[in-house]
């Protein structure tokens, strides 16, 4: 069971976009760190575990080639080996900042090449694999960026091709020292998936259809993809073989976010944020579920839920129009 506590207070609310909280948890400050996007910024908030705010800073998208400023399409804190990079992307590029926002180390701009007028240009999906970023774009590319341990030379080594919409979402989980074993996985606006074994180079190693629904956000739990669509399902697949586990009509809306810690955290637009507890059945090496809670945000469109500590004993909720975050802890 969970129940609410202090909410703490944004500037403005945050945006209509899928994934729209990211969390890092300091402990040796005991602190928590947040990030909502909000057009053409993001908002970082540091609070101490009762929920107090101690700091608040703006970062807004490097202007680069255009008019009007360019609007932000997620933040995200990438825990690295050796550090801890805050990455925004934008419609013009990517922007990658030390972990409190002080220091910007990186920017890439986006090339349209030839897009047409009317087609969007961006940057969405983030994830850390190894000392490696991965960031997704509008073409379905996948960018691959080689970060040092230390300084601003980072490196775009490799750009992944596997798919033909714009990339929605990215997760990975270590590898554990397996040579075949899948530890990234890239979903798309048509619901295709794509698993991949990080590395020096990426290999795609298989492809799970989409059916023509979105998929806004994945996971990666112990070998298994669990994936939320915009139909308001959550699928889980083996990883390495596309072989689908289970299916959960866990939402009556499009699903939002997804997170593990251990168990999963699903919320969607239709004010839900459940709790499900995942294992393996001992007989059949299959994965089995458990729901445990549910909590409902009455009136609001969520948009953005996570786990704010690695047992999963608390997260937090963020809703279009709504400007505060809102804090859930176990009881």
């Amino acid at each position: 069971m969970f129940r609410r506590e202090r909410s703490i207070p944004l500037r403005c609310s945050a945006a209509a976009l899928c994934n729209n909280l990211s969390v890092l948890q300091v402990p040796s400050r005991n602190l928590t760190h947040f990030g909502v996007v909000h057009g053409p910024s993001a908002q970082l908030l540091s609070a101490a575990p009762e929920g107090v705010p101690l700091a608040q800073r703006q970062l807004h998208a490097k202007e680069g080639a255009g008019v009007s400023p360019p609007l932000i399409t997620q933040v995200h804190w990438c825990v690295l080996p050796f550090r801890v990079l805050l990455v925004l992307t934008s419609h013009r590029g990517i922007q990658m900042y030390e972990s409190d926002g002080s220091v910007m180390v990186y920017w890439h701009a986006l090339d349209s090449g030839d897009v047409s007028p009317v087609q969007a240009v961006f940057a969405r999906g983030i994830a850390s694999s190894g000392h490696f970023i991965c960031v997704g774009t509008w073409s379905g590319r996948v960018l691959v960026f080689d970060i040092p341990a230390k300084g601003p030379n980072i490196v775009l080594s490799e750009e992944l091709a596997g798919h033909q919409t714009s990339v929605t979402d990215i997760a990975t989980e270590p590898a554990q020292g397996q040579d075949c074993m899948a530890d990234m996985v890239t979903a798309d606006d048509s619901g295709l998936l794509c698993v991949w074994r990080s590395g020096p180079e990426f290999k795609l190693m298989t492809q799970i259809p989409g059916f023509g629904v979105p998929c806004p956000s994945v996971q990666l739990w112990h070998g298994t993809v669990a994936a939320g669509y915009g139909d308001g399902q959550v699928r889980l697949y083996e990883a390495s073989t596309g072989t689908l586990h289970v299916q959960i009509s866990a939402h009556a809306r499009a699903i939002c976010a997804l997170d593990l810690a251990p168990e999963l955290l699903s919320a969607a637009e239709d004010t839900f944020v459940h709790i499900w507890k995942l294992s393996r059945s001992p007989k059949s090496g299959h994965t089995e579920v458990e729901h445990c809670h549910a909590e409902c945000v009455p009136d609001t469109q969520v948009c953005g839920a996570r786990f704010c500590d690695p047992a999963g004993s608390s997260f937090a909720v963020t809703g279009y129009d709504l400007a505060e975050i809102l804090r859930f802890s176990s009881v």
